[in-house]
C-alpha cells in the first residue's frame, strides 16, 4: 500500500442514502423472520403437546369408568357351597371353594335368559365375593349386586361396541339394569386377562419402588462423584479419561444398561429376577452419568470468590465444599436429577432385559417381590388383542404422565427452595 493510498481520505458513510436504507430494511426483515421462526417453533411444540394430551384424555378418560349391571342373586336357591359359620374362621379360603362362578352364571341366566352369563365379566365373581364378605347375612335372602359388565357391553355403553352389544346394552338400559360408575378396580388392582377387571396399582407401586431405589443410589453417588472430580481430583490423563467415559456413558443406549444389569445383578450376583431392587439398580447405572455431568456444571458455576472468601475466614476445604459450594450448586444438581429420573421413569428396554415384563397379578409387597412398572405395563396392554385394552392403555398413560408431573413438581419445588442468589 503506497503513501498516496494511505493519505486518501475515506468517504463518509451516507446514512440517509438508498443503499443504507436497503441494508437496514434487510436487517429488520431478517430479524422479523427470526422472530416468526421462533414463534412458529414454540407454537408447533405446544400444538404437539396439546394434541398428545387431548388424544390421551379422549381415549383414556373412559378407562377410569366401567359399565355395571344390577344382578339379582337368590342365594338360598343358588348352587353355593359354603357354611356361613365357616366365614368367621377363614373367609378367604371358604369363598374360594364356594362355587361362586356357578352362582353368578345361574343368576345371570335367571335374570337375562339363556346366554345371560355372557353379559357379565369375570369380575362379577369378585363383586359377589366382596358383597358376602361385607354382609354375610345376604346368604339368607335374595339381593341385587352391581357387577361389572362384559367387555363387549362395556364398550357398547361407551359408544365403541358392536351393533349386537349395543342392542343388549340398550335393552338393559331400558330395564334400568345398567349404569356407569368409577372403576375403582382400575386404580386399586393389578394386571389381568379381562380388560374390565385390570388395574394399574401393581405397576404404579412397582414404579414407586423402582424409582426409590434409583434415586437412593444414583443421587448421592452422582453428587459425590461430581464433587470429587471438580474439587479434589488431580488434573491428569486419568482424570481426563474418567471425564470422557462419563460423558460417553450418558449417551449409551439404555438397552446396554439392561444387558449390564442382566449380566451383573442376575447372572453374577443372583439377585431376584423381575424385582424393583434389580430394576432400580439397573436404572441407577443409567441415571448416574447424567447427574454427574449436571452436578459438575453446577459446581463449576459457583463463583471462585465464594471459595476464596470461605477460605479467607478460616474454613477448611471440606467446610468450603459442604457449607458453601454444595448448597449453592444444589439447584443445578436437582435439575440434572429431574432430567435423569424422568428418563428412567419412561424406560422399558433395560427393565425388559431383567425380566420386569412378567404377568404380575398382585402388587409387590417389597423391593424383592416380582413386579412390573408403568411403561412396561403400557407396552404389554398395547400388545393385547382385546378392544377394551385400548382405552386401558390410554388411561395408564394418563397415570404415567400424572406420576411424572408429580415427581417433577416435587423436584422443582425443592430446587426453588434451595436456590440462593449472590
Amino acid at each position: 500500500m503506497t503513501a498516496a493510498t494511505l493519505s486518501t481520505p475515506r468517504a463518509p458513510t451516507d446514512w440517509r442514502g438508498n443503499e443504507m436504507r436497503r441494508r437496514i430494511a434487510r436487517r429488520y426483515a431478517a430479524e422479523r423472520r427470526f422472530k416468526l421462526l421462533g414463534l412458529f417453533s414454540v407454537l408447533l411444540s405446544a400444538g404437539f403437546l396439546v394434541f398428545l394430551l387431548v388424544t390421551m384424555m379422549a381415549n383414556g378418560v373412559k378407562g377410569f369408568t366401567r359399565a355395571e349391571i344390577a344382578l339379582t342373586v337368590d342365594f338360598p336357591r343358588s348352587p353355593i357351597l359354603l357354611d356361613p359359620a365357616a366365614l368367621k374362621t377363614n373367609p378367604a379360603q371358604v369363598l374360594a371353594n364356594a362355587n361362586l362362578p356357578s352362582v353368578v352364571d345361574q343368576a345371570a341366566q335367571t335374570a337375562f335368559g339363556e346366554g345371560g352369563e355372557r353379559f357379565v365379566s369375570s369380575g362379577a365373581v369378585v363383586a359377589v365375593r366382596d358383597a358376602i364378605l361385607a354382609d354375610p347375612a345376604i346368604l339368607d335372602r335374595k339381593v341385587v349386586i352391581s357387577v361389572p359388565a362384559s367387555e363387549g357391553i362395556d364398550l357398547a355403553v361407551k359408544g365403541k361396541g358392536s351393533a349386537a352389544d349395543e342392542a343388549i346394552a340398550d335393552r338393559l338400559d331400558e330395564a334400568g339394569l345398567i349404569s356407569t360408575a368409577l372403576n375403582y378396580r382400575f386404580l386399586l388392582g393389578s394386571d389381568g386377562t379381562d380388560p374390565t377387571t385390570v388395574g394399574i396399582w401393581g405397576a404404579l407401586k412397582g414404579s414407586l419402588l423402582t424409582m426409590g431405589i434409583t434415586l437412593l443410589l444414583s443421587f448421592p453417588i452422582g453428587v459425590f462423584a461430581a464433587l470429587y472430580l471438580e474439587e479434589y481430583a488431580p488434573r491428569n490423563r486419568w482424570t481426563d479419561l474418567i471425564e470422557v467415559s462419563i460423558n460417553n456413558l450418558a449417551a449409551v443406549p439404555s438397552i446396554i444398561f439392561g444387558l449390564l444389569g442382566l449380566s451383573i445383578f442376575l447372572n453374577t450376583m443372583h439377585l431376584p429376577r423381575s424385582a424393583p431392587l434389580v430394576g432400580g439398580m439397573t436404572l441407577a447405572l443409567m441415571t448416574m452419568p447424567i447427574i454427574v455431568i449436571a452436578g459438575r456444571n453446577a459446581i463449576k458455576a459457583v463463583p471462585p470468590s465464594i471459595r476464596d472468601a470461605a477460605l479467607g475466614i478460616g474454613a477448611s476445604p471440606v467446610q468450603v465444599v459442604f457449607h458453601h459450594v454444595l448448597p449453592l450448586a444444589l439447584p443445578g444438581i436437582l435439575t440434572g436429577t429431574i432430567i435423569g429420573m424422568a428418563r428412567a421413569l419412561g424406560e422399558t428396554a433395560p427393565l425388559l432385559m431383567i425380566g420386569m415384563r412378567a404377568f404380575v397379578a398382585s402388587p409387590p409387597g417389597g423391593f424383592t417381590d416380582p413386579a412390573t412398572v408403568l411403561p412396561v405395563q403400557i407396552f404389554l396392554w398395547s400388545d393385547e388383542v382385546g378392544r377394551g385394552f385400548i382405552e386401558k392403555t390410554s388411561a395408564a398413560i394418563i397415570v404415567l404422565l400424572v406420576f411424572l408431573l408429580t415427581m417433577n413438581s416435587i423436584a422443582i419445588y425443592l430446587r426453588n427452595k434451595f436456590e440462593k442468589k449472590w
